[in-house]
């Protein structure tokens, strides 16, 4: 930590900060992403959230992990297909927030072929490009991590939006 000209702290984040993020912040969008793939999607998904977290889906806002359950009771089984993920600590406490976002390929229900050149008008079974962004908040409720392990996190804030 150093010291501005105003006298304030600033936190400078080290290159072990910022590996110990991206361990974290991939294992983080690995488990998410099984997880909402996975048959108890309803009973462990809504795990990752508080129920002051604020989720955006596609547009529409719903509060934590309440909003979430309502959300994925009506929706089909889904296989997600993560392209690429980018991870950012947000200094200030230790650990650190961190700011994920992702990028990737969604399926709603059963895959579906068309003939060449048709397109269907219902999205499901078609495969979506969305983008994902993930605030993880540090979690003080859980048992305290070991050194040099990522810290256990839960998501603060999360916007999805389809981009294709």
């Amino acid at each position: 930590m150093t010291t501005s000209s105003s006298g304030s702290a600033i936190t400078v984040l080290t290159r072990d900060d910022i590996s110990i993020a991206t361990r974290a912040a991939d294992k983080f969008t690995q488990l998410y992403y099984a997880t909402y793939d996975s048959p108890s999607r309803l009973a462990d998904l809504p795990n990752f959230y508080r129920p002051v977290s604020s989720l955006t889906w596609n547009g529409k806002p719903l509060q934590g992990s309440d909003g979430l359950r309502s959300l994925i009771e009506k929706m089909p089984p889904t296989k997600h297909e993560m392209q690429s993920f980018d991870c950012h600590p947000i200094p200030g406490a230790s650990p650190p927030s961190l700011l994920i976002t992702v990028s990737g390929t969604v399926i709603h229900g059963k895959p579906t072929q068309h003939a060449p050149g048709q397109r269907s008008k219902s999205v499901e079974g078609q495969s979506r490009v969305f983008s994902q962004t993930f605030m993880l908040v540090p979690d003080s409720a859980a048992a305290p991590s070991q050194p040099g392990e990522p810290a256990k996190y839960y998501i603060g804030a999360d916007a999805l939006r389809f981009v294709g």
